[in-house]
């Protein structure tokens, strides 16, 4: 059976071993132009087709992937003459596989629907090397049945594929999800510069913690760095920890609320990207503190 034709757009570190997964599983895949070119660059060489404006990257495409930083990046790529939906193929189906606020992702929905195509919210759980794998997360929300039709796809992208409802669904999820990950990274991140303020030892801590009912990943996450100097366990920068904090209290004045907890968790980060550090990951966030607090 004919795979169907891929576009992708958004070849960072994990939409370009997205990439190199679907041209590894026999898929035909259009790039478009990236001022960053060594990522554009291997994938032409594996034999990707490149082009120059979002709308021939659909006018190619069956199926049209996004893996972007922010909702604004995928505002830009989805609309305008050059855009995703002016090139769009009738019956064409968009994942936006990037974390986006649900109310920009719905508005997007409504402008695929009146050209034709589906849109659909899929944001993404692990890491680029599980993306390289196939060992995703994929958290896919919107029409039942054009998820079904890209569902063959996604399972050649995921280990663990769910349809979770309305479009706007999976990034609502996603963000709840990052939101509490980030919090429990930034408490920890914290209690590592506390104890260094009162004079305790960061291990004496962790026993402690870890062998009662708080101990989680994210505490380990964070302790591989405070302990052992390695941030690379998890590896997500404190730029799009601040991001995706900031869009989960967007999301909840948009529900009409004012979230409480996400305060504390969106200035700590909000100031480490102030003071220069939003390159760094999450579990350095404990120098942050440390510095902050005059450790």
């Amino acid at each position: 059976m004919t795979k169907p034709a891929i576009g992708f757009i958004g070849l960072g570190l994990m939409g370009s071993a997205m990439v190199e997964r679907l041209q590894a599983q026999g898929y035909g895949v259009t790039v478009m132009a990236n001022r960053s070119r060594p990522r554009v660059d291997a994938a032409v060489a594996r034999g990707a087709v490149e082009v120059g404006a979002a709308q021939k990257v659909a006018a190619a495409s069956d199926i049209v992937m996004l893996c972007m930083d922010t909702s604004a990046s995928v505002e830009g790529r989805m609309l305008g003459p050059d855009g995703v939906i002016a090139g769009l193929r009738p019956g064409a189906v968009v994942i936006d596989f990037g974390t986006s606020l649900p109310g920009s992702t719905k508005t997007l929905g409504a402008k695929v629907a009146a050209a034709g195509g589906t849109y659909l919210d899929a944001p993404l759980g692990r890491t680029p090397s599980h993306a390289l794998e196939g060992q995703l997360n994929i958290m896919c929300s919107g029409d039942a049945e054009a998820f079904a039709t890209v569902r063959p796809v996604l399972d050649d992208l995921g280990e663990n594929v769910f349809h979770l409802g309305d479009l706007g669904t999976g990034h609502t999820i996603k963000l709840i999800n990052n939101f509490f990950a980030m919090t429990t990274a930034n408490a920890m991140a914290e209690a590592f510069a506390m104890a260094d303020k009162a004079g305790i030892d960061r291990k004496s801590v962790y026993d402690v913690m870890s062998a009662g009912p708080v101990h989680s990943g994210m505490m380990d996450f964070v302790a591989a760095y405070a302990l052992e100097g390695d941030p690379n366990k998890l590896a997500f920068a404190v730029k799009n920890a601040s991001k995706d904090v900031g869009y989960y209290a967007q999301m909840a004045e948009d529900l009409g609320v004012d979230s409480i907890m996400s305060r504390s968790a969106k200035a700590g980060l909000g100031a480490a990207v102030a003071a220069d550090m939003g390159e760094a990951l999450v579990p350095q966030m404990v120098d942050f503190y440390v510095k902050t607090y005059g450790g």
